[in-house]
């Protein structure tokens, strides 16, 4: 059984992103409103979208395979030209020269032959050129980030491999009469859709592992400066609105935005899908198996199911995916958990191939995984969405956990809202940025490579190269942190340390150095700057050792401790999120715009490196659990 949150139904406040109550006192998001959810599941569906079609090669019924030119087992070599023994009178032997008529004939068959299958294989290469460009034609897509600045891209770990982390989004758009007829509030149809449901996929770097993060949609956060590319429209930087609402700041490009200041997790890619999508891709699939532990009936969602377990397809399992108020205590939190439950067992179907042995099937699933898809641009093809599908296909089902943010009441708003709780919720944004599983199931990582073959060099002699990373969505960079973390190390002798101005971003400060014999330099300049073990690693991704200095480390020239208002600069942690410099950071007080990020006493204590999973706060939830049971709540139950 699923943890129960521990919060009660939540008033909707008049505030971006929620929801109105209507005459009658239930909120008017509910059932027909854009504020109920369209679940989505992009991985799954996208994966098999590119291998529509069947075997080629093979012959068709009542047709004979071609013969085979090489002599059958056991026949008999043919000597000087003559028939083999056994052979009738009038049958050529084999390597007899044929008449002169007979060669005629048999090379006009030969071009014949050959001509037809040029004609069929052009024929049918044609035809499958024009589905898959009809396929990459069926794709939306969009602008990855929206915000002024990026992360940089994850490292590469020692063996040159990279993660890969996916946002996917559910819009909860009323662009069309399906989606109208689906999710109601017709009034809203000319509404910016809201990202009502917003899950991050972290893949690791040798793909051993796959974590999910849901983020509530009633979460408060920091949205970046975004500017919409369609007409050049600049939203500015806020602190008031829910996460849901960065979609309508100009496309899923500023919700990826806000993610990483939200998270420091670098995102990749994203994929958005609506209403219809969800309906049809379920019904793609054949249905998903979800199980509830009692009878149980939304109204405002519509869904009414059995206690046990139900195979949900179609209009159904986008009911199941918007339910709110009839799991757990009627809040958002417990529809994270069962679209968690929805994800793991439609994930599992698709690995097992048991719906997709059919070829019609398959081309149905292609179809319409991306008819319901939009996708940042460098992902905008079925060739990428196929080759990034085989890449999450290869992570065992065993190795997948998915999880939700931890989060704590809003201060601002305790009723209607929440945030990310100081201490967990970071722990949990960390472990993903250090590629680590949540499941703790990790062997000991070793990006650092084998032992160190020789002693440290003088110090001398250790060349580095110092990086400002320090500028990120709504952090400003602080100017010449570079220069100065490097003028520190020559004070204490480390005369061949430099910096470069190139303009870096990243949450973490890291120390990476390119082969095994700089590892032992590497360990004796963190050792000089106080640096964790966890910020060296080796990386092909550079040259030499590179130091670059995160936003975690925004002042002094000692790596900050856990806890240390350093950290951000003496300034405390942005609202709604703990400093990124360390697990247990206060937030900072009020001040304008910002706000206290909690509302009780927090535990300063640095967390334990060894406490390298998902903390329990995250409800984690194991990819072969087939005994997860929603727990309906009380109020809607038949």
């Amino acid at each position: 059984m699923r943890q129960n949150s521990v919060r009660g139904p939540r008033a909707r406040k008049s505030v971006p992103g929620a929801r109105e109550k209507d005459g009658t006192g239930a909120p008017a998001s509910d059932g027909a409103d854009p504020s109920e959810e369209a679940g989505r599941e992009g991985t799954g569906g996208t994966g098999k979208s590119g291998s529509a079609g069947g075997k080629g090669g093979k012959p068709g019924k009542g047709e004979k395979p071609a013969e085979e030119e090489t002599p059958a087992a056991g026949a008999k070599p043919v000597e000087g030209g003559k028939p083999a023994k056994g052979a009738k009178p009038g049958e050529e032997a084999a390597g007899a020269e044929p008449p002169p008529g007979r060669r005629t004939r048999a090379a006009r068959i030969a071009r014949w032959a050959a001509l037809c299958l040029a004609v069929l294989v052009l024929g049918t290469s044609a035809a499958g050129y024009l589905y898959y460009q009809h396929l990459n034609g069926n794709l939306k897509k969009d602008a990855l980030n929206l915000g002024d600045k990026r992360l940089d891209r994850s490292a590469a770990n020692a063996a040159g491999q990279r993660p890969l982390n996916i946002l996917l989004l559910g819009s909860d758009s009323r662009n069309s009469p399906e989606n109208v007829a689906l999710g109601g509030a017709r009034e809203d149809a000319d509404r910016k859709p809201l990202a009502d449901v917003q899950m991050l996929v972290h893949v690791s770097a040798d793909r051993s592992n796959m974590s999910v993060i849901s983020v509530p949609r009633d979460t408060r956060v920091t949205i970046p400066k975004c500017t919409d590319p369609a007409d050049g429209t600049v939203y500015k930087e806020t602190n008031r609105q829910i996460i849901n609402t960065s979609l309508m700041n100009g496309g899923p490009g500023c919700t990826v935005a806000a993610w990483e200041e939200l998270t420091g997790v670098p995102i990749d890619h994203f994929m958005m899908i609506d209403f219809a999508g969800v309906v049809n891709m379920a019904d793609a699939v054949g249905g998903v198996p979800v199980c509830v532990d009692n009878n149980v009936y939304d109204k405002l969602s519509g869904l009414r199911l059995e206690k046990g377990t139900h195979n949900v397809k179609g209009e159904q399992a986008l009911q199941w995916l918007r339910t709110r108020h009839g799991f757990e205590d009627g809040s958002d939190i417990g529809r994270t958990h069962a679209q968690h439950m929805y994800m793991n067992a439609m994930v599992r179907q698709l690995k097992a191939g048991t719906k997709l042995s059919d070829p019609d099937k398959l081309t149905d699933l292609a179809e319409a995984a991306t008819k319901a898809l939009t996708v940042d641009k460098d992902l905008g093809s079925v060739k990428k969405l196929y080759d990034l599908a085989d890449d999450i296909k290869r992570v065992p089902s065993g190795r997948i956990t998915m999880t939700t943010m931890p989060w704590v009441s809003d201060p601002w708003d305790p009723d209607a809202h929440v945030i990310p709780k100081p201490g967990d919720a970071e722990q949990l944004f960390s472990l993903v940025r250090r590629d680590i599983a949540l499941d703790g199931k990790d062997p000991k990582k070793n990006d650092k490579g084998a032992g160190p073959s020789a002693p440290a060099s003088p110090k001398g002699s250790i060349a580095v190269t110092v990086f400002n990373g320090t500028g990120t969505a709504t952090q400003p960079v602080v100017t010449g942190r570079g220069a100065d973390i490097a003028a520190a190390l020559v004070q204490q002798g480390f005369t061949k340390a430099t910096s470069d101005s190139t303009p870096r971003a990243q949450a973490d400060t890291t120390l990476s150095y390119a082969k095994t014999s700089q590892r032992a330099d590497a360990e004796t300049l963190a050792k000089a700057l106080g640096l964790p073990e966890r910020a060296v690693r080796m990386s092909t991704a550079v040259d030499g050792l590179t130091l670059v200095i995160g936003g975690d480390w925004r002042k002094g020239t000692t790596y900050p401790k856990a806890g240390d208002a350093a950290a951000s600069d003496g300034k405390g942690a942005k609202e709604g999120q703990g400093s990124k410099g360390g697990t247990g950071s206060k937030p900072g007080k009020p001040s304008g715009d910002k706000a206290q990020g909690e509302d009780g006493p927090q535990d300063d204590k640095p967390k334990k490196e060894a406490d390298d999973k998902a903390p329990e706060s995250s409800d984690p939830l194991n990819g072969n659990d087939t005994s997860a049971c929603m727990k309906v709540n009380s109020l809607n139950r038949f």
